[in-house]
């Protein structure tokens, strides 16, 4: 790890005037007197910069950022929550216990509980993926610029299926798989003092798109929080995450579902996968199978199917599909 310089930023203001580069702009080049990135938790970043893939020469500590670690709720704003939130005070709230309870299991299921005292809601959606090519500093990876992907003929079991043609890795937040379940925003200030919300199917991008970063993040972008609608009556939500082991592994396969019942029937759903592909994705076929009906088992079987249509396994992760179809008919049943 190289030297690097502290400037700990007074407020958004300040963080954003002085920020140069993200970490993906600096992704395996050797440190320049411009490279100067964000660190909240750090969990990822410093990461990073153990394994000799960035090399920043100054970091800006937004962690005591004032107005960035709060959560609040309202009936018509619906839940707002900073991005210097911890997972561990997300986990903690009994009001996302109460409404939100598939972001619930998602945070709780993540990380270690040292981690999620440290890791924050901003910083889980900004980390990069955990390939362990895109890891190694001796591959040049397709996240990295080259054009190939060596999981595509490597070594394969816990990458893509779905949408894995260029890139065979997946995203590392099992947090986002629930918030896009609720159709969550993404807060963003620019160094232009401009602030806007981007839905989470277009904050993250595919690596066909962007094959050097996962979201929309430019240089000059700071994630300042999440807000996900209110939540309207009826509405139940679940989260299940497979891993290989319980403790804290990353997520083989995880899926968030949030239903609207009305009259016993389905009203409104979401259904959306992650470490199925580079990037969370809703099963909108899944999804259109439950619209107007009943829920039962058979019908939640029959979604879980239709969620991994198009699947694409690569040779050493067919056994992820099983899995997908099981979890999806699961979460769904528990929403009912």
């Amino acid at each position: 790890m190289n030297k690097f310089s502290w400037y700990e930023a007074k407020s958004v203001e300040d963080a954003v005037s002085n920020v140069t580069a993200t970490a993906s702009d600096i992704l395996g080049k050797a440190p320049k007197e411009s490279s100067v990135i964000f660190k909240a938790g750090g969990i990822d970043l410093l990461e990073l910069m153990k394994e000799g893939l960035v090399n920043p020469t100054t970091i800006i500590g937004i962690k005591n950022i004032p107005g960035l670690n709060k959560i609040s709720y309202d009936d018509k704003a619906g839940l707002k929550i900073g991005a210097n939130v911890t997972l561990a005070e997300l986990e903690n709230h009994e009001l996302i216990k109460e409404k939100f309870y598939a972001l619930h299991l998602a945070v709780a299921h993540a990380g270690t509980p040292q981690i999620r005292n440290t890791a924050t809601l901003g910083g889980n959606l900004a980390q990069r993926t955990r390939c362990w090519y895109f890891r190694s500093i001796e591959h040049q990876c397709y996240r990295k610029g080259s054009g190939t992907c060596y999981a595509q003929e490597g070594e394969n079991e816990f990458h893509a299926i779905m949408k894995n043609n260029s890139c065979a890795s997946v995203h590392s937040s099992s947090v986002s798989t629930a918030l896009m379940a609720f159709n969550a925003k993404v807060q963003i200030t620019s160094s232009n003092g401009k602030a806007k919300e981007i839905g989470m199917e277009e904050f993250f991008v595919h690596p066909e798109v962007n094959s050097k970063n996962e979201s929309v993040l430019g240089s000059k972008d700071l994630i300042t929080g999440i807000v996900i609608p209110p939540a309207k009556p009826g509405t139940k939500s679940y989260y299940i995450k497979q891993g290989a082991r319980e403790s804290h592994d990353w997520a083989i396969a995880d899926v968030a579902v949030v239903t609207e019942m009305s009259g016993g029937k389905c009203k409104n759903v979401e259904i959306v996968l992650g470490a199925a592909a580079p990037v969370p994705m809703k099963a909108a076929e899944a999804a259109k199978m439950l619209l107007g009906k009943s829920i039962d088992e058979a019908i939640a079987k029959s979604a879980g199917e239709a969620s991994m249509k198009g699947a694409t396994p690569l040779a050493g992760n067919a056994y992820k599909v099983p899995i997908f179809k099981t979890i999806v008919r699961r979460a769904i049943l528990k929403t009912i």
